[in-house]
This record gives structure tokens, C-alpha cells and sequence, in this order.
């Protein structure tokens, strides 16, 4: 993530749909991780946005096609945004969640977004450009998909594992074979609480494309967040460089609080 340019938060849409039975029929192992009457699936957003916290440059938008979306990002400059779930969930329980990504503008954009688990609040927000929208969220293990080379990036088309809301240091990084920018791709996220395993998949929207496993790291998310409960969703931001920064399809499948 870079330091010398402004960030911006690209707007996203979400819209979730999946039950828990649905999760199960498509990945049962991540489903298995705890016993279903302990677990809830649960939509992320009703047709008002009531169960969302959005800050900054984000809002909930509507495209022509009558799906709503998070955009975190509305391609202006040094933009930010958050949006968060207002349902919290248990830090300390597997978890998995999927969501669709459309970074895009009519050249070249930055920054990027990111996908986090987080301890400080539903008004969490952090800088802009490099920043991602997450420097600053220090109770946070956060998952970014990184569309512009800073200082510390292996390039402009990365994934990284973030811990405490600093960019500039990466637990890990992954370099997918789909663009992140430029055209929609989906993304799941799995936590397994009792093995502290955390995994990043993602796959191209276009038919057959196939799922591929990006990250399988270490982290124990309870511990670094600080917290036993807590709020998930997603930061994002601009620079110099812009870009729309959309999320929708997004499902959830975690214990509530």
C-alpha cells in the first residue's frame, strides 16, 4: 500500500442472499467447522440499509439492474470509506464470507479495498490512498486486494493479510492470476477459530473459472482485534489515482454476538 499517494475509499454494494443450508451444499468443510445450532447465517443488508454503517465516501447504491451495492469509493480524489456490518459477530468462532469485487474506471485507479474483522466499532475509518481506508484500525486483521504499488508492495495486483491498521507492514501477500482491477471477481474468506487458520480464495466471474486458494495463514483473530465480538465489513480509498470501488453479493456465515 503506498505512502506517498492519497486514498480514497471505493463505493461497494452488497447484497446478501445465501442461508446457512446453501453455504453447507457448497462448502461443507467450512460449514462443518461448528455445530449448525451454534452458528447463524444472515443477510448483511435489507432493502433499506438499516443493518449497515457507512462512513465517509461510502453509500449504498442501486444499479440499473436493481442490485444494490456498497461503493465504498465513487472515484474522486484522496477518497474513504468504510461500511460495516451493524450485526456483530464472534471473533473468537469460525467464520466464512463471500462477496463479489468491481474495482474500475475509465483508466488506471487505485487503491484498492479491504475486507476486515475489527474491534473498535461501526464508525472505524482510516486514510486515505495508501492507506486503504484501514491505517489507523488498530483491534483489525484485515484481508486487502491491493490495486496500486507502494513502497512496501510486491506490486500493483496483490492480496495481503494486515494486521493492527498498518499497511506498511504485511503479514503476507499473494499475487493472483485474474486482474483485481478492471473487471468483477469473487472472493471467499474462511477463519477457522480453532486451528487460528485464515484462508483467502478468489475466482474470475466469467464461466468455469475456478476457485484458487491465495492465502492459508496463521493468525488468531480474537487475540490481535482485542476482542471476543466484533464487526466485519470493508474499507476502501483513493489517491491521486481513482477509482469506483464496488461490493455486492456479500454473505456471511458467522455466530451473531
Amino acid at each position: 500500500m503506498h505512502l506517498s499517494r492519497t486514498s480514497r475509499l471505493a463505493r461497494g454494494g452488497l447484497l446478501a442472499t445465501a442461508v446457512l443450508s446453501m453455504l453447507a451444499s457448497v462448502h461443507p468443510a467450512s460449514a462443518a467447522a461448528a455445530p449448525s445450532a451454534q452458528r447463524q447465517s444472515h443477510p448483511i443488508t435489507d432493502a433499506g440499509g438499516r443493518n449497515l454503517a457507512l462512513n465517509g465516501t461510502a453509500s449504498l447504491i442501486t444499479w440499473n439492474t436493481g442490485r444494490r451495492l456498497i461503493q465504498l469509493t465513487s472515484a474522486g480524489f484522496q477518497q474513504m470509506g468504510s461500511a460495516w456490518s451493524t450485526e456483530r459477530v464472534g471473533l473468537n468462532r469460525s467464520f466464512e464470507t463471500s462477496f463479489k469485487v468491481y474495482l474500475h474506471s475509465s483508466k488506471d485507479g487505485a487503491d484498492g479495498i479491504a475486507f476486515l474483522f475489527q474491534g473498535e466499532g461501526p464508525r472505524a475509518l482510516g486514510g486515505w490512498g495508501g492507506g486503504l481506508g484501514l491505517r489507523g484500525i488498530a483491534k483489525s486483521v484485515a484481508v486487502a486486494f491491493d490495486t496500486y504499488q507502494n513502497t512496501d508492495d510486491p506490486n500493483s495486483n496483490h492480496l495481503a493479510v494486515i494486521l493492527n491498521g498498518n499497511p506498511d507492514r504485511h503479514l503476507a501477500t499473494a499475487t493472483p492470476s485474474i486482474p483485481l482491477f478492471g473487471k468483477p471477481f469473487v472472493a471467499r474468506i474462511s477463519y477457522n477459530a480453532e486451528e487460528h487458520r485464515l484462508r483467502v480464495y478468489v475466482r474470475g466471474l466469467y464461466p468455469r473459472a475456478a476457485e484458487k486458494l491465495m492465502l492459508d495463514e496463521s493468525v488468531d483473530v480474537a487475540q490481535t482485534t482485542g476482542a471476543q465480538e466484533g464487526w466485519v465489513g470493508f474499507t476502501g480509498s483513493t489517491g491521486e489515482l481513482v477509482s469506483r470501488q464496488d461490493v455486492y453479493d456479500w454473505t456471511v456465515d458467522a455466530p451473531k454476538a
